[in-house]
This record gives C-alpha cells, structure tokens and sequence, in this order.
C-alpha cells in the first residue's frame, strides 16, 4: 500500500503553489505570470477609466452641485440668462423616450429573432441576419435624417391624426395622446430610437435562440408540440437570459443617444403627458448648448447633466443585472 502511494506520488507532475523566487521564476518561464499581470493591467484599466470618467464630472460640477443641491433633480426651470437650472424636464424626455422606443423595438426585434432563427430558411436568414447587422453600424446622423424626412410628416400627417381620433377619448390613455401635434416630439423621438435599437435586439437574441439545444426542439415536437408551440414554450423560455440582456443592451443605447433625438425632439424643456408634445433629453442639450455655454454656473450645470446620465445608466444597468440574476436563480432554463 506504501509502496503503491509512493509510485504515485512519483508520477505525478509537480505542482508550482508556492510562493517562492523559484516558483515566480517558473510561472515567469512559462508564461503564466507575465498573461496574469497583462490581464490584471487592462482589467484595471477599465476601472480606471470609470473612476476618472466619474471624477470629472464630479469635480467640474461643483458650482451647480453647491448652488442647487439635491433641487437640482427635480426643478423644472432651465434659464441660463438668470442662472437658474433644473435637470428634471431633461430626465423625463430621456425616461419617456427610452420607454417609448422599448415599447415598440421589443416585440419587433423579439418577433424578428424567433422568426430568423426558428422559421427562416437558413440562406433568408444568414442574409437578413447581414443586412441588420449593417443596420447597427449606421451612423445616428442618418437615422436623424430619415427622422426628419420620413417619421416627422408620416406622424404630422398620418399616424397621429390616427392615433388622436381613435385613442384621445380613452380614459386612461387619452391623456398621452392629446394636444397639437407638430410632428416633432417624444413620439417621434422614441419611433426614432426604436429604429435605432431594434438592430440590436434582433441581432443578439437571434444569436442566443441559436444556441438552445437542438434537442430541446426535438423532444417538445416528439410530445406532440407544433413548431410554433416548440419555439415559444421551450425555446423562448430557455433563452430568456439572453433576451432580457439584448433589450438592456438596446435600453444602454436608446439612454444615451444624441444626434438623432435632437434632431427630432423639438428641444423645448418643459415635461407634458401628451407623446406628441416637444420634449429634451438630457444628451441633447448637452449637444446643443454646450458650446453656447458662456458662465461658470450654466456650464457646470451641464456637466451636471453628465453626471446624472452616467448614474442613470449605471442604475438602470445594475437593476437589469438583479434582474438577470435573479432570472437565473429562478430557473434560467425551463424545467
């Protein structure tokens, strides 16, 4: 019995654990400690970048932080001629106009997947997959064009009249869909964004339904479960995980977009119920007046601005995090 164990002992490769010059030495040889320490550096990297992304916005907006304090987040004047600011009518565009473009790209991109990865035809669906993955790489400029010259008369002439006369007189949600409709507003803004994001969804939960098991398909059709029945019970369900990731992904994107929403907003800082009603968001009038910004006071107030986008980012990450976590505790597979 000894003698076997110590046979084993021999033929078993030396372990490096130690902590010793030779060790170091060996890992050093090998490779190990030099991939450790280059990895260790551009992960710290990250977080370095962060910090000093945070501490900027930090320092530089002092002034506004010590005038208006906490006031800052809920006052709805923005008067640069008086000094006087207040982030919540930007906070309210940028919520309204995220909601509004999830709203619509969800059950589109959502549809659009199921349809690429589970229906299509494999070439249909390789080439549609090529054209949407064109469509995230388009510059925001353009889709600010197509905004202007395509959403902003379809919805002054056409969709909302629509959306007026047949939704204005309910009760709960008449209150959206009242007042003047101008073409430019949160309506056309959130359109705008789902345009934009829609890509996104589409082309990560194709990717993340392909990756189902093949024979979570075929045990559910072997049950008696139609295609559709396959797709939507077993394969939807199994993915949902990765789903949920592609639409906070396109939520990252619809919060921080600049150049298309300015363009179709109608920029006017004021907060309405009505979708058809002109709105800001707060990366617009950061593009707008940030050059225009002559005092101390309103460019710190901007910067501010910054500052709380990257907190509501970071907020609104970390809860789709929780709920991704709490998703997979909760079973991320179907049982």
């Amino acid at each position: 019995m000894s003698t076997s164990a110590t046979t084993m002992d021999r033929a078993a490769p030396r372990r490096f654990d130690g902590g010793g010059p030779r060790a170091f030495l060996h890992r050093l040889g090998h490779g190990d400690e030099v991939a450790h320490v280059l990895t260790l550096t551009f992960a710290a990297g990250i977080l370095l970048l962060t910090s000093g992304l945070v501490y900027e916005l930090w320092v530089n907006s002092h002034l506004s932080r010590a005038k208006f304090g906490w006031l800052f987040f809920w006052t709805r004047t923005w008067d640069p001629i008086f000094d006087n600011f207040g982030a919540a009518p930007f906070i309210y565009g940028t919520l309204v106009t995220s909601i509004v473009s999830l709203v619509i790209a969800v059950p589109l991109g959502l549809a659009a997947a199921i349809f690429l990865s589970e229906l299509a035809p494999r070439r249909m669906s390789d080439t549609i997959s090529f054209l949407i993955d064109l469509l995230a790489a388009v510059p925001s400029v353009i889709y600010g064009l197509l905004g202007i010259f395509i959403v902003v008369p379809l919805m002054r002439t056409t969709v909302g009249p629509i959306l007026i006369g047949s939704l204005g007189h309910v009760p709960v949600l008449g209150k959206f869909f009242k007042g003047p409709n101008y073409g430019v507003g949160f309506l056309t803004a959130g359109v705008v964004l789902a345009i934009m994001v829609v890509p996104f969804i589409i082309s990560v939960s194709r990717e993340v339904l392909l990756t189902v098991p093949r024979e979570q398909r075929e045990a559910a059709l072997a049950l008696g479960a139609t295609r559709w029945e396959a797709t939507w019970k077993v394969v939807v369900p199994w993915a949902r995980t990765g789903i949920l990731g592609s639409v906070f992904l396109a939520l990252a994107r619809a919060l921080g977009e600049t150049m298309a929403v300015t363009m179709v907003i109608g920029n006017d800082p004021k907060i309405a119920a009505s979708l058809f009603a002109p709105g800001y968001t707060i990366a617009a009038v950061i593009a707008n007046e940030f050059t225009e910004a002559t005092g101390d006071l309103y460019l710190s107030a901007l910067i501010e601005l910054g500052l709380v986008l990257f907190l509501m980012t970071f907020i609104l990450n970390g809860l789709a995090r929780l709920l991704i976590v709490a998703t997979e505790r909760g079973g991320g597979h179907p049982s």
